[in-house]
């Protein structure tokens, strides 16, 4: 076993990490960009070294960065979590070239899988079907438009090299094709660093369901159950479950041994999911992820086994313990990404911003894993996922309404999330009765005045007299306590002020006036019209990149583009005015 690990992500990943490594007896090494110098995984690691920069390229995905943290911390093995650089082979090769473990796969069975496209043809060549789509790139929208002509719309469009809904864009007519295009690559380069893009048919009323893997270096391969997925907005799952529910059992073991028959086909190690779409009693490969899952805790629980834990047995060359015969589900889990998002209705807003409370719940088959605590900031730069909510229950009835009483105990203030949509989908009678797809929520659920609120911000405590101040030497992390007057910490904002970065603010957009305002922080990352240009109310005016989501900032009403405030690649502000609108005359 390592004596050592580098976790090259942040988050509530990292956290998830850093904490399975200190039972094992591993030192840890966490990584942080400039905000997250306080962050909750640097704050909980034997070790922390400086990225740099703010954004993920100028920080998480910094190549030369992370290895010379590897080379400076003398780390033997390097977890890179989930995103980032957890599927990008040339990282994991620039790993093991200089001797370092990869807590992953190989890098060629990376690439193989982590490009969808060779994927789909991997999995076609061991006999495992996947919906009709392309296996070459996508480099022209003609592309896209003839394929619309041959197997109709609507058309999925992919990011090549990623995942997890970031650079997905559905094209519902041959007119969204081009714009749809272009905001999938610049979704896909934003969050993975790669902007190839393929596309396949788009199913109309699937469920998402996946099978865990995990696979030693000695031949061996099992699944670890099934999950259903299909609780979708964006294409990034709300809610998660294991096992799937209510499809046949012979169905679901089907799926489990194409699980197994793709990762032994491109000679996987380590833990990764094999996903499927399903529909009628058939099921379609979709698609590989060459690492663990966000959703992989409800998997630990209804079998009992620790992933992260396996990953850095398998890693360091053990055999894996036991044998698919030695498989049991025991029970139901479900698990709630808890995200720092408004669901304004079905909108689902980015909020960034300090996290002022945050009050978790306990109880029986009460899990909670989480990034952040309170003080802490949810920044625009990366992610926004707070934390995940996982219980578990003897069945599926008994696991949402344990979820449920989770959810309502459940205090997070400063920032809103979507837990109001998730109780909205939990207590739906569409949802108990697994007669939700991945279109439902945002096609079916109806979410007429769910909004998250973000909540007051309390009032100060009485200042601390100690303080505990981060002390960087030569880009390591140090954290020294220090006593200073009262009077001191009062001035520099005690104990209780929230950690924030330069520049966060708050906001909503006006509305109705032609005032067209931002309604979070974020970066401009399209400007769709000029000035002098006639609009309609609902035309999209600029696109906003926020949290690496991109959202279409709309006219409000009908008249003359007069004012254009914003360019390309410029930061703002929520509330701030970036079109303004002359009135069409009546």
């Amino acid at each position: 076993m390592f004596t050592k690990v580098l976790v090259a992500n942040r988050g509530e990943i990292a956290v998830r990490v850093i904490r399975a490594c200190k039972e094992l007896g591993i030192t840890t090494v966490a990584v942080y960009s400039e905000l997250d110098r306080n962050a909750l995984h640097v704050r909980l690691a034997d070790e922390a070294y400086a990225l740099g920069g703010q954004t993920a390229a100028e920080s998480y995905l910094n190549t030369e960065a992370i290895l010379d943290a590897i080379e400076r911390s003398g780390a033997e093995a390097v977890h890179p979590g989930y995103g980032f650089f957890s599927e990008n082979a040339d990282f994991a090769r620039a790993i093991t070239d200089r001797g370092v473990a990869f807590v992953g796969p190989p890098p060629e069975a990376i690439e193989v899988m982590g490009d969808k496209i060779s994927a789909r043809k991997a999995a076609e060549d061991v006999g495992v079907s996947g919906v009709p789509g392309t296996t070459e790139f996508v480099t022209d929208v003609s592309e896209i438009l003839a394929f619309g002509e041959s197997y109709g719309y609507p058309i999925a469009i992919k990011a090549a090299y990623g995942g997890g809904g970031r650079g997905m864009k559905v094209v519902a007519s041959a007119d969204e094709a081009a714009s749809a295009m272009e905001s999938a690559q610049r979704e896909a380069l934003a969050y993975f660093a790669r902007d190839e893009i393929y596309m396949e048919r788009y199913l109309t009323k699937p469920r998402h369901v996946e099978v865990q893997v995990i696979a030693d270096q000695h031949g061996n391969c099992v699944y670890l159950g099934t999950r259903d997925c299909s609780a979708q907005r964006r294409h990034q799952k709300l809610v998660e479950e294991a096992p799937a529910a209510d499809i046949d059992p012979a169905i679901l073991a089907a799926m489990g041994e194409a699980g197994v028959t793709v990762a032994q086909g491109c000679g996987y190690t380590n833990a990764g999911t094999i996903e499927f779409l399903y529909e009628d009693g058939e099921f379609f490969y979709l698609e590989m992820n060459t690492r663990l899952q966000v959703e992989h805790p409800v998997t630990e629980l209804v079998t009992g086994v620790d992933l992260v834990e396996l990953q850095l047995r398998v890693a360091s060359g053990e055999v894996l313990p036991f044998s698919q015969d030695d498989v049991e589900i025991t029970g139901h889990a479900i698990e709630i990404r808890i995200n720092a998002e408004d669901p304004a209705e079905g909108a689902f807003l980015p909020s960034p911003g300090p996290i002022t409370k945050l009050r978790t719940p306990s109880g029986f088959g009460t899990r909670w894993d989480g990034g952040y605590e309170a003080g802490d900031e949810i920044s625009q730069y990366y992610d926004n996922l707070v934390g995940k909510l996982v219980c578990w229950g003897s069945d599926r009835s008994r696991a949402i309404a344990r979820t449920i009483r989770a959810l309502e105990e459940l205090e997070i203030e400063g920032v809103a999330t979507t837990v109001p949509a998730d109780l909205a989908i939990l207590r739906h009678e569409d949802f108990a009765a697994n007669a939700h797809s991945t279109k439902w929520v945002e096609e079916v659920l109806d979410l007429t005045g769910v909004a998250g609120a973000t909540g007051a911000a309390p009032e100060s405590d009485e200042p601390l007299m100690k303080r505990e101040v981060d002390v960087e030497v030569n880009g390591k992390k140090f954290a020294v306590s220090m006593w200073v007057p009262e009077a001191a910490a009062v001035a520099s904002g005690g104990a209780a002020k929230p950690r924030r970065s330069a520049g966060s603010t708050s906001g909503g957009a006006g509305a109705g006036n032609g005032k067209v305002a931002v309604p979070m922080q974020g970066t401009i990352v399209k400007v769709s019209v000029a000035v002098g240009d006639t609009v309609d109310a609902g035309d999209t005016l600029v696109v906003l990149e926020a949290m690496k989501m991109e959202n279409n900032i709309a006219a409000d009403i009908a008249g003359t583009v007069a004012e254009i405030n914003v360019e390309e690649g410029a930061s703002v502000g929520g509330g701030d005015v970036v079109v303004v609108i002359t009135p069409a005359e009546a």
